[in-house]
């Protein structure tokens, strides 16, 4: 039998056992002291130094993903963002260009006309008015005189527009039926401040603030109408279900869109991104960034619980926002409402395309809302 003796510190000694002769290898006697030492199963002995222990191995596995999933999370909020800083950030400029005319055919043909109706404009004198917004928002606009004991009409322009040539033939119009008129700057544009455009979410409570500023300074009983050009009209739209005063009476809105998700949606097909993937990343950027819900309100939802006349005007070769959208408009409404839309005419060109019929229309209209005030104050 062979017999080994043990040694000072514990080992084995087998210098004297001959168990070399059998075959044994000193690797071999070193690995099995190995074993001994540390208590792996046989075949799994490691050399020191040469791989991690499990324990270390599984919290660099760990670390790698939790750094691959801070990574991934900061790249969809730098996606999110992006989608927040291109449709919704503004920095207003106070110094806007009233004279910059979109590109393309549609507005080349009528450009000419526009800068000569923004010059006249801007020569006229006006005062700059200022006020609170319910959040806050310094909001400002020009308020050109009429007559006195006149009605007001309070004019709102469209998405990135300005105040002069968004309503650069509205406002003569009115200030020719001897209106006083008061031409905002939306939110995150012109003089006003915030950096957030919200698509009527918010700019419909801007005109609440205004129609108070109108009846505490002019008097409760001065007859107020709305006005509103592409997202100003659904921002006018939205705001006829809040709590307006009973001297409002009609609303004019031209080229409206019936929700703000629909022309976003609208719009991302334009631009061949795909909506179902594009619309959620915007309303993220929405609440995140702009700190408000795309889908509190719509156009249609808003016109549905209102009293106030409406006068819905449409292009029928509006490339920008659909015809189809004040029809589905049109068809939601609760209460009187008028549709009339103009052939041949662009985003917001009606005015230029037919001026004697649009004035004509508007013309009509007011008077019908004041004759019928007139009627129930009798």
């Amino acid at each position: 039998m062979i017999s080994a003796t043990e040694t000072s510190t514990g080992r084995m000694n087998w210098a004297n056992t001959g168990i070399h002769n059998y075959g044994i290898k000193v690797s071999q006697r070193e690995e099995y002291f190995r074993k001994e030492r540390t208590g792996m199963p046989k075949g799994q002995a490691q050399m020191p130094g040469k791989r991690a222990s499990p324990q270390v191995w599984r919290l660099f596995q760990m670390i790698i993903l939790i750094g691959a999933g801070v990574l991934l999370a900061a790249l969809c909020i730098l996606v999110v963002y992006i989608a927040y800083r291109e449709v919704f950030y503004a920095v207003p400029k106070a110094d806007e260009d009233a004279h910059a005319i979109p590109g393309g055919e549609q507005y080349k043909k009528i450009e000419d006309r526009m800068h000569t109706l923004i010059g006249s404009m801007e020569r006229l004198p006006y005062e700059l008015l200022f006020i609170q917004a319910w959040d806050g928002t310094r909001l400002v606009g020009r308020y050109y005189h009429g007559e006195e004991g006149a009605p007001f009409q309070i004019q709102f322009h469209g998405y990135r527009g300005t105040a002069l040539r968004d309503f650069c033939g509205g406002n003569k119009l009115a200030r020719e039926m001897g209106h006083n008129t008061i031409v905002v700057d939306q939110r995150a544009h012109g003089r006003s401040t915030s950096r957030t455009i919200t698509f009527g979410i918010k700019e419909r409570k801007d005109c609440l603030s205004w129609v108070n500023y109108v009846c505490e300074t002019f008097g409760s009983d001065t007859p107020i109408f709305l006005s509103g050009v592409s997202m100003g009209a659904a921002a006018v739209l939205m705001a006829s279900n809040l709590e307006l005063p009973k001297n409002v009476l009609g609303i004019i809105a031209d080229s409206s869109y019936s929700s703000p998700a629909a022309i976003i949606e609208k719009v991302c097909r334009d631009r061949g991104y795909p909506p179902a993937v594009m619309l959620p990343i915007i309303r993220l950027g929405a609440k995140w960034f702009g700190h408000f819900d795309l889908d509190e309100t719509t156009v249609t939802d808003a016109v549905r619980r209102t009293r106030i006349p409406i006068l819905l005007i449409h292009g029928e070769d509006d490339r920008f926002v659909p015809c189809r959208m004040s029809q589905e408009i049109w068809s939601a409404c609760g209460g009187h409402r008028t549709l009339k839309t103009f052939p041949g005419a662009g985003h917001g060109l009606s005015y230029m395309v037919d001026t004697k019929r649009y004035e004509r229309l508007v013309r009509q209209f007011v008077e019908e809302c004041m004759q019928r005030q007139k009627l129930k104050n009798a």
